[in-house]
């Protein structure tokens, strides 16, 4: 059976919010859920969260998952909130702690802080099952962007990361910790060879800069995937790899990397209030 999927974009980070659900047990999955975040007051809201649950209410949803495709720096996980209003387990990959230790280090949190996989509710595994409802479910290791990224798989759905994006804007930057060119270019041989009828539906949409096309969508094709501008001309490991590193070498930071990092680690929650009873995000600074 093939899941129903509504999709929500989040306009500030062009990121995809998806409902994924049975359509005849209504038991739904929300996979890469956003909080909005003003930075330059420091402010949480949840407005964006607010019309994911309403959607759910109207569509007599009962959600059992809660799922992040991988630890993501450009946007803030509501996935608590969510949890709060909703239910569910909030689920990610088993490699999670390998990234809390990279990230938490860097934060200089002390050594007992770093490493703790137990914030999140399950922890999947390459090629685990997912129940839910009468469609069956499974999370595929596809990292590359990360050390973690894990595509979920619903019937014909694929919900993809930031592996690949849009065929004329590309596939995943891998010049964050953890993340490697070759490996990112097996993770996408692994999503092409899905059935050739799978909805690829992706993480974000960033336009393409030539104005070429108007309108961002949150869904491709495995068909659509295979002229990707940056996989169709690197036929093997090699090509693919030196294209992303050189294409790596430019880029800059997510302007929301440390806020974002600091709460997603924490399956969505923000760092623990200080003795005045106010939580703070840590930003290192560096001399140029």
């Amino acid at each position: 059976m093939n899941p129903n999927v509504a999709s929500f974009l989040h306009a500030p980070t062009g990121t995809y919010t998806h409902v994924v659900s049975c359509p005849v047990t209504r038991r739904a999955a929300i996979i890469d859920s956003v909080q909005d975040y003003d930075a330059p007051s420091g402010t949480l809201s949840t407005k964006s969260a607010d019309a994911v649950i309403a959607h759910a209410r109207a569509h007599d949803l009962k959600v059992d998952w809660l799922l992040e495709t991988h630890i993501h720096a450009d946007h803030l996980s509501a996935a608590p909130y969510l949890k709060h209003v909703l239910g569910g387990q909030v689920g990610v990959g088993a490699k999670i702690g390998s990234v809390q230790d990279t990230w938490n280090g860097r934060f200089n949190l002390p050594e007992p802080l770093r490493t703790q996989p137990g914030l999140f509710d399950h922890l999947f595994t390459d090629n685990e099952p997912i129940p839910l409802g009468e469609v069956a479910g499974r999370a595929l290791d596809t990292p590359g962007h990360t050390a973690m990224d894990v595509t979920y798989l619903f019937g014909d759905a694929a919900f993809i990361g930031d592996t690949l994006f849009a065929p004329d804007y590309g596939v995943a930057r891998t010049d964050f910790p953890g993340g490697k060119a070759e490996t990112l270019y097996h993770s996408i041989v692994r999503i092409l060879a899905l059935p050739e009828n799978t909805r690829l539906f992706l993480c974000h949409d960033y336009l393409p800069a030539d104005g070429s096309r108007g309108e961002r969508r949150p869904e491709t094709s495995i068909a659509g995937q295979r002229g990707n501008l940056m996989w169709k001309d690197y036929p093997d490991e090699a090509s693919f790899a030196a294209m992303r590193r050189e294409r790596d070498k430019p880029l800059t930071p997510p302007v929301l990397l440390f806020p974002s990092l600091q709460v997603n680690i924490r399956a969505g929650e923000a760092p623990p209030p200080e003795a005045n009873g106010v939580a703070y995000l840590k930003i290192p600074l560096r001399r140029g």
